[in-house]
């Protein structure tokens, strides 16, 4: 395998490209990011490591603003997401200039998408160690959500998680998302799988789906940061806020296990 993982253009003889599949354990290893699509709103969602007490917390951001409607949060290498981010700002620019309209949540993803995937190809570099969940609204104020990945691939959600812990996060968007839900099954028809649709969730009621989610796999309300996105607009949650959602959540489910005692 050694001689397969030095060059990031090799495929091993089982398919592989070893260089990408390390950038993807890079991700992995990164602070969770999540992202959920509401009726009107966006909200997105990080683990927030705790800061040295010398060092100004607003320096460390993972939640950054592309456009006047297209926000990024991601996971892996933040010196790789810094290089990304201020290329696709400037993309974001070019775009303004060249076609006088702001770009459409899918172009800039499938512009980061190209770049990563381009770095998966060329000789003397390497992959980008991040994913990235991008949001924002289209012309029309369609709220949309999108993931790409180190290899290049970006597709849609209506809710997503990625970085470290992402497996029980998606579980519980799998569980408790409005918009998942099992076809009932008519007779002479073979069972069907689970089919995403449409729905409509509340600014509120998404920001607290976003707060339990992340309490999946946060110990303190104080590592989570939440923003939401809207159309020309970025609102973060003061600490106060999220607090008074956990505690607000810490309630709701001592309350259900009351009730089942």
């Amino acid at each position: 395998m050694a001689r397969y993982d030095r060059a990031i253009t090799v495929f091993s003889p089982d398919g592989h490209l070893f260089q990408v599949e390390y950038a993807l354990n890079a991700v992995n290893k990164g602070t969770t990011a999540i992202g959920i699509r509401g009726k009107n709103s966006i909200v997105l969602g990080i683990e927030k490591k705790s800061a040295m007490k010398l060092q100004d917390p607003r320096t460390v951001r993972k939640i950054v603003q592309l456009d006047d409607s297209i926000c990024l949060a991601f996971a892996g290498l933040v010196a790789d997401a810094r290089v990304l981010i201020n290329k696709a700002r400037i993309e974001c620019q070019t775009y303004r200039l060249t076609l006088d309209e702001e770009p459409s949540v899918e172009y800039i993803t499938r512009w980061i998408a190209q770049r990563q995937q381009k770095y998966t190809q060329s000789g003397g570099v390497r992959p980008y160690g991040i994913s990235t969940l991008i949001v924002g609204f289209d012309t029309d104020g369609e709220p949309r959500l999108f993931q790409t990945d180190p290899s290049g691939i970006y597709s849609e959600w209506f809710a997503n998680c990625i970085g470290r812990n992402s497996k029980p996060v998606k579980e519980f968007f799998t569980k408790n998302y409005p918009g998942l839900r099992k076809e009932e099954k008519t007779e002479g028809e073979e069972e069907s799988e689970e089919e995403l649709v449409d729905f409509e969730l509340t600014e509120e009621a998404t920001i607290k789906l976003a707060v339990k989610a992340l309490m999946e796999v946060v110990e303190s309300p104080k590592n989570i940061e939440i923003a939401v996105v809207k159309k020309g607009s970025l609102r973060f949650l003061e600490v106060d806020e999220i607090e008074t959602l956990v505690d607000a959540f810490e309630a709701e489910q001592k309350e259900k296990e009351d009730n089942k005692q």
